[in-house]
């Protein structure tokens, strides 16, 4: 249908591209290859997938780890504030876990912030990706686990 104000419309446009006659290759007439129909039957060279950006990759890990980090902290200092009774040792536990899990996510930001355009899209980087990756998720799950076991050990010994 044409638009009345002279302009081509969106099925004028689909109507053109449909009117164009395409040879089929072989592989199209036996049903395989995709997208070899396009392009009066050559071949388009196959598109690379983008490497991934290290620095995104790396912030969004971060993020998603302070989050889980939180609610385990959360989690485990209440489960230790209702068993300790009315030490201290708890609370201490708090206090450091939230100082020890900033001073680690800044410093891995800052080395992956650090990187080049060019060396943020390697994958040269992704062994070194993959190991500050699960160190991460290392110290956001394990950390609270870590220092509340010490602390209620403490609190143990103390009585």
């Amino acid at each position: 249908m044409a638009r009345t104000d002279g302009q081509p419309g969106i099925s004028d446009r689909i109507g053109t591209v449909a009117d164009t006659q395409v040879q089929p290759t072989s592989a199209a007439k036996r049903g395989g290859g995709r997208g070899e129909g396009r392009g009066g039957g050559r071949r388009e060279a196959p598109r690379e997938k983008p490497s991934p950006d290290w620095r995104r990759r790396m912030s969004d890990h971060i993020a998603y780890a302070l989050l889980a980090y939180t609610a385990l902290q959360i989690f485990v200092t209440v489960g230790a504030l209702k068993a300790g009774g009315e030490s201290l040792l708890p609370y201490l536990a708090l206090v450091i876990l939230v100082g020890a899990i900033i001073p680690a996510c800044r410093r891995f930001e800052r080395r992956w912030n650090r990187l080049s355009d060019a060396e943020a899209h390697d994958p040269a980087f992704a062994p070194l990706y993959r190991r500050d990756r699960t160190l991460l998720w290392a110290l956001a799950i394990g950390l609270p686990f870590a220092l509340t076991g010490v602390f209620k050990g403490l609190a143990l010994i103390v009585r």
